[in-house]
């Protein structure tokens, strides 16, 4: 596959909202991708990990899909905030329980930096609950920095150790 024509997004959660579970929550959210221009190329399955940094909070799940760059990713942000909105992500503080969290994680090979928007994420690379699932399905991506694989970022990844597969 051609990473350079993909997008990288994180999905992860640790409220289910009006959801049974976490798990059906990212389903759901994960089937909107497709009409808000995100068509989904693969996903990962979904992992567990502790609620960080404060670990007595909900356990989160979190995965990752790889979707087709049909968006620049400043549009591609703003489906994202959108597919949030629709589940009533609120934002507050960082870090804080939250229902939907879609992370736009990579564009491409792209780099850039504005006011709303870093790319390559500039923490992707330091989270197990990313870069575990992206080595799932991706382990040959290529980080737009560092070169280094998917594969190699998980096993050095040193947020969220505790991150496996459900």
């Amino acid at each position: 596959m051609n990473f350079d024509d993909a997008m990288v997004v994180a999905l992860g959660g640790n409220l289910p909202g009006d959801y049974r579970s976490c798990e059906a929550l990212l389903e759901a959210a994960l089937a909107r991708f497709p009409d808000a221009g995100l068509p989904v190329l693969r996903r990962s399955g979904w992992w567990r990990s502790a609620a960080w940094p404060d670990s007595t909070g909900p356990e989160y799940r979190n995965g990752v899909a790889l979707v087709e760059a049909k968006l620049g990713p400043q549009e591609a942000l703003a489906a994202l905030f959108a597919i949030e909105t629709a589940f009533r992500r609120a934002r507050g503080v960082p870090n804080e329980a939250r229902t939907l969290d879609l992370d736009l994680i990579a564009h491409g090979r792209i780099v850039m930096a504005s006011e709303t928007l870093i790319l390559p994420h500039p923490r992707a690379h330091e989270r197990a609950f990313v870069m575990g699932p992206l080595a799932q399905i991706a382990p040959d991506w290529r980080h737009p920095v560092s070169g280094l694989s998917a594969a190699r970022l998980a096993a050095e990844a040193h947020v969220g150790r505790d991150a496996a597969p459900v």
